[in-house]
């Protein structure tokens, strides 16, 4: 053995791959070959190795100096002493055994190694995060902080499907005390303050995901945008294949393979402009989740910005889709910048145009007030909830409360689209100015046109007679109506015997002339 230059293993696998391939030890360095990319590591880049029992057997892990740490699965127990003595003749490096923890515990401290978030139980290791492939963390509540992960629908790494294996969403950590924290007082080199223990985990956390992410160019940055849907502002930066949205309170990695619909809306007032961004999957905080982020600009408010990009990259890459310099309005460069980052089109409003002029009608849907924009194959409805409805799905249009009403005329309608598919969306309160034009569009995209010939009237008990379903029950309603009508009758029509008013009154009011005579009469028959 001693006279060996190299050890090889098969059937093992590298990293989370599901294909085996065979793995060497060797004077030269380490590597792994097998269908995927094979992997070489020389021996001055290597730091460390550690040994553990995993799902697969053991794994073998390599930290590297520059905190990048490799796995290998697939050991054998007995392959321990080999390996062992092979790492300490090749690299001059001990191996590290670890345990893993098995109590079944939820609480203990946490490392952070790297880009890996490592929770230990005691000496043990309970479970490690590998935050690189983290979306975002978010305080989550008083003293917990939650880190998200991949949603389903993303892509998964190279040999798996995420539609067919079980996949973390999201691991939530309960921080509870506070910790001491050096001062930001540079004069007092002894100043320390006290900080709640889990704003530090969440600014450590927030940390890696940045650290993970300097790979990457930052192409652009767009600050403090102000987002409707979810409510707050966000620091908006663009990178090469994916953006990040960075908030006070939450931090989100959006790929933009997820990015499927752009509109650029102008909203009825002529002084914001609104720019939708359509997710799939949605966007999660927490169980709520939301398929359309709705960001809203100052339609006068101008940006001038310089990409992170050189001529050639420009060129090649992006077919001068892109600028190196913008001096425009705001919602321009960022329309024209995600459009040419995510390869999608940017649908702005067609020819529809409202009593007021608008590309927009003001209504209802449900509870929330907002906008129905009509676009040239669809409909959407902004701010919240964003709806998307498209012209090809949609079976009927019926229009409810357009005729006069006992009352007098109405001053809005509501409207409802009947989907192919069985459901429907109800809009409400729309202004009764716009019957015209939206029933011209509708009749335009040659989809079916109802109006509802129900009122809403004041019904009677003389009405609910009519119904065959209730039977006796409305005929003695009505007699009771009918009852009611003579009684009124009676009243209006039978004089008042016991009203004269030219009589007068046999005793003076404090008001009338004569009452200081009666008080006067009364004082001399004292």
């Amino acid at each position: 053995m001693a006279d060996r230059e190299n050890f090889d293993f098969n059937s093992i696998y590298s990293g989370v791959s599901s294909k085996t391939g065979r793995f060497r030890l060797a004077t030269n360095g380490v590597g792994w070959k097998g269908s995927g990319e094979p992997y070489v590591c020389a021996p001055d880049e290597i730091s460390r190795f550690s040994w553990m029992r995993v799902a697969r057997g053991y794994q073998l892990r390599l930290y590297t100096k520059d905190n990048t740490i490799m796995r290998f699965d697939g050991f054998r127990a007995e392959d321990l002493d080999t390996i062992k003595d092979a790492v300490k003749r090749f690299y001059k490096l001990p191996l590290d055994t670890k345990e893993p923890s098995l109590k079944g515990w939820n609480w203990g401290n946490v490392d952070f190694q790297g880009s890996e978030l490592v929770f230990n139980v005691g000496s043990k290791t309970l479970l490690e995060l590998p935050l690189a492939s983290a979306i975002g963390a978010s305080k989550a509540g008083k003293n917990e902080v939650s880190v998200n992960f991949v949603d389903p629908g993303q892509p998964g790494p190279e040999g798996v499907d995420p539609k067919q294996v079980d996949e973390l969403m999201d691991v939530t950590f309960y921080i509870p005390g506070t910790v001491t924290k050096d001062a930001d007082d540079e004069n007092d080199a002894d100043a320390e303050e006290e900080v709640n223990a889990d704003v530090v985990f969440y600014d450590t956390v927030k940390s890696k995901l940045e650290l993970s992410q300097l790979t990457t160019e930052n192409i652009v940055q767009f600050p403090e945008v102000l987002c409707i849907t979810p409510r707050g502002r966000y620091n908006i930066d663009m990178y090469q294949d994916f953006l990040r949205l960075r908030g006070k309170t939450y931090d989100y990695k959006i790929l933009y393979a997820n990015i499927v619909k752009l509109f650029l809306l102008l909203k009825p007032d002529d002084v914001h402009v609104l720019f939708v961004i359509g997710l799939d999957p949605p966007l999660r905080q927490g169980q709520t989740k939301y398929p359309f982020l709705v960001l809203q600009f100052v339609r006068e408010d101008e940006i001038d910005v310089e990409l992170n990009l050189d001529d050639t990259k420009l060129d090649e890459k992006y077919e001068n889709k892109l600028q190196k310099h913008y001096d425009a309005p705001t919602y321009e460069v960022v329309s024209t910048i995600f459009r040419a980052l995510t390869g999608k089109k940017v649908t702005v409003p067609g020819n529809f145009r409202s009593h007021h002029g608008a590309n927009a009608i003001k209504c209802s849907m449900k509870a929330n007030e907002g906008f129905l924009y009509p676009l040239d194959k669809s409909f959407l409805f902004i701010p919240k909830p964003t709806t998307f409805v498209p012209i090809g799905q949609i079976s009927m249009v019926s229009f409810s409360r357009i005729g006069s009403q006992s009352g007098g005329t109405s001053r809005t309608f509501d409207m409802k689209f009947h989907m192919h598919s069985g459901s429907d969306y109800q809009f409400s309160s729309i202004n009764r100015e716009e019957y015209a034009n939206i029933e011209a569009f509708l009749r335009e995209k040659k989809i079916k046109v109802k109006t509802d010939s129900t009122q809403e009237t004041v019904v009677s008990y003389v009405d609910m007679d009519e119904d065959e379903e209730d039977g006796d029950f409305g005929s003695r309603k009505k007699r009771r109506v009918d009852d009611d009508d003579d009684m009124g009758e009676d009243e209006d029509e039978s004089p008042d015997e016991d009203f004269a008013p030219d009589d007068a009154s046999d005793i003076a009011e404090e008001f009338d002339s004569d009452a200081e005579q009666d008080d006067e009469g009364d004082d001399d028959d004292e």
